[in-house]
């Protein structure tokens, strides 16, 4: 980015290559099986004319590679210098662009016009080197002028000068009339009329004919340009090696320009930043973005996540609308971008590498397969079941939506128990409340909810995520409400639920008050984890290790766990946390005794 001549130099060059270079260049790689049935072929010279755009795609590409050679010819990178080295001194490319040459019109480009492009086509190969394509070539310039003609003709006779003549490669030629110059009924004339908004699509006999004659005359010229390419295809796929040699130079020019360059040059507020990696360290993202809808929307708001060995599954809950998903989706996005060695929105990214990113988002059935929408929930969790591992990241979104509301809750808490007991980072958004009570039960369970208030019996969605738990008081029946649900239908629905949610909070406040003494010692447990992979200094460590140890003795005798506090030992000396000897990730209720016993720590001897 210190070089903007080199930037925007290559930034130009690589727009002068046709988007689909790659994907042509393979096709040279295979020859297709000559079909010597006359029924057989087929009629339309449909795959002469893509092997002509391919001739014709590769010509633009060879075309472009002086200009390319010209920016590159001063670059000081390495990467650059080698690029130069291998495509613009290639003496191969230049031979195969003027052997091209010889057999290809040199005003012939790619165009993605498709009338443009039937035109180039049926013009690709240079007048004289045969005569039969010529004579079919002027049978085609004939007909489409005729055609234009009778446009003309028709917009004088039925005054309608708007009519337009536009073409596509399904029907050919066809008029496009506005509906503003048709006065009373359309001329009989007019056949196959189709209105389209304000405009009426048509044709006529005379113009369907000419449409034959047209089509019959490019099919030939079609058929003539690739007997006259065949020897040429097969000089091109000798040096097939160079071609996709130019495919991946291309592949790496274009992600470095377009997408690296762009994200260290974006404006300070928005500043693509580069992450760190680490291979058994938490995964911490601080003010992350959505890549692709913070460019549409100037006020997006940013969020964070951490999840570390001793906190390795988020629950993360909040009403419709609130922003859930999109946060699923950009720490999906924000780790793929990471590991393919890109920049990634955000102020700061510490990464573990993962093998997979398994996902279960979205609320589709599967027809094709018969299955329903909670069969296709209940198929891609099982995958997901089958194939994680502890280097996994799983993101679920609204497990068990799809069935009833207490089997829905059953199969959605089985997940949340077993999913950690894999050591994988787990994700998981819902709406059931009734999940919070996994972090009373499991300490390694973190509870976030997105920030909406309340007032005047509508939502206002702040789009940012705080810890804990957060109710919103009956938020799905104030969008029934803005839906247009008669008020006495909300009215009974208010007074069922209120009943519901009262016996379901007595229950839960039981529930928590019973497993709060686990959730401190295991805070305590993900503190030092945290410090054990921490790279501050000595003093900053020991520091931190003092003020744990004050704060759990300025804790009420009551809430402190005897257990934890016997088994733990406090590093002195050098402040360093010795590898612990095994954490504990339960899939199942056991006593609580059994559960008290997180972590050992061993001091480190002077």
């Amino acid at each position: 980015m210190s070089n903007e001549e080199l930037f925007f130099g290559l930034t130009q060059g690589l727009r002068k290559f046709p988007k689909e270079s790659d994907k042509v260049f393979c096709h040279f790689c295979f020859k297709p099986k000559k079909v010597m049935d006359e029924v057989l072929k087929p009629p339309n010279g449909r795959k002469s004319q893509m092997l002509i755009s391919d001739i014709i795609i590769l010509k633009t590409a060879l075309d472009a590679i002086p200009f390319f050679s010209k920016v590159l010819k001063g670059a000081k990178s390495f990467l650059l210098r080698n690029i130069y080295q291998t495509v613009c001194e290639n003496p191969k490319y230049e031979k195969m662009r003027k052997r091209i040459g010889d057999i290809i019109d040199e005003d012939v480009v790619h165009s993605r016009a498709p009338f443009v492009a039937c035109t180039q086509q049926c013009f690709a190969i240079k007048a004289g080197i045969d005569g039969l394509l010529d004579v079919a070539r002027r049978s085609f310039c004939d007909t489409s002028e005729a055609i234009h003609n009778l446009a003309s003709k028709y917009r004088e006779e039925y005054n309608m000068p708007n009519l337009k003549i536009p073409y596509n490669i399904r029907q050919g030629f066809y008029f496009i009339i506005p509906q503003k110059d048709i006065t009373g009924r359309l001329p009989n004339k007019f056949i196959q009329v189709v209105r389209h908004g304000k405009n009426v699509h048509c044709s006529s006999l005379e113009l369907a004919s000419l449409n034959v004659r047209n089509k019959s005359a490019a099919a030939e010229c079609f058929r003539r340009t690739e007997l006259c390419l065949e020897g040429l295809i097969d000089e091109i796929r000798e040096d097939i090696g160079i071609l996709t040699l130019l495919a991946e130079v291309l592949c790496l020019l274009d992600m470095i320009v377009n997408s690296f360059a762009h994200t260290i040059s974006t404006k300070p507020v928005d500043r693509y930043t580069r992450p760190e990696f680490t291979d058994d360290g938490p995964m911490a993202i601080n003010a992350g973005r959505h890549p692709i809808l913070e460019t549409l929307h100037t006020d997006f708001v940013s969020n964070d996540i951490f999840l570390s060995e001793a906190s390795n599954m988020v629950l993360v809950m909040g009403p419709n609308m609130s922003g859930k998903s999109t946060y699923l989706q950009q720490i999906c996005l924000i780790v793929i971008l990471a590991q393919i060695g890109c920049y990634v929105p955000a102020q700061f990214a510490s990464i573990r590498v993962v093998d997979h990113i398994f996902t279960r988002i979205g609320n589709g059935d599967n027809v094709e397969n018969n299955s329903s929408t909670f069969m296709t929930e209940m198929k891609e969790t099982a995958f997901i079941m089958q194939n994680v591992s502890s280097k996994s990241l799983i993101v679920v979104d609204e497990l068990g939506r799809a069935t009833s509301s207490s089997d829905g809750l059953a199969v959605a808490w089985s997940c949340c128990e077993h999913l950690p007991s894999v050591k994988a980072y787990t994700i998981f958004a819902t709406h059931m409340e009734g999940l919070s009570e996994l972090a009373t039960m499991y300490p390694n369970v973190k509870i976030l909810h997105f920030e909406v208030n309340l007032g005047n019996d509508r939502l206002d969605f702040k789009f940012r995520l705080k810890d804990g738990i957060r109710r919103v008081p009956h938020y799905g029946l104030l969008l029934a409400r803005v839906a247009g649900l008669p008020a006495s239908v909300i009215d009974t629905a208010t007074s069922i639920t209120s009943q519901i949610t009262q016996q379901e909070m007595t229950r839960m406040d039981a529930n928590c008050e019973e497993f709060r003494s686990l959730r401190m010692a295991y805070q305590v447990a993900q503190r030092l984890v945290c410090l054990k992979y921490s790279n501050q200094g000595d003093d900053y460590i020991r520091e931190e290790l003092r003020k744990l140890k004050e704060g759990l003795c300025c804790r009420p005798a009551n809430m402190r766990n005897r257990m934890f506090s016997a088994r733990i030992g406090l590093v002195y000396a050098t402040g360093r946390i010795h590898q612990p000897t095994r954490i504990f990730f339960l899939s199942t209720p056991t006593p609580i005794e059994q559960r008290h016993t997180i972590m050992f720590v061993t001091p480190r001897n002077k």
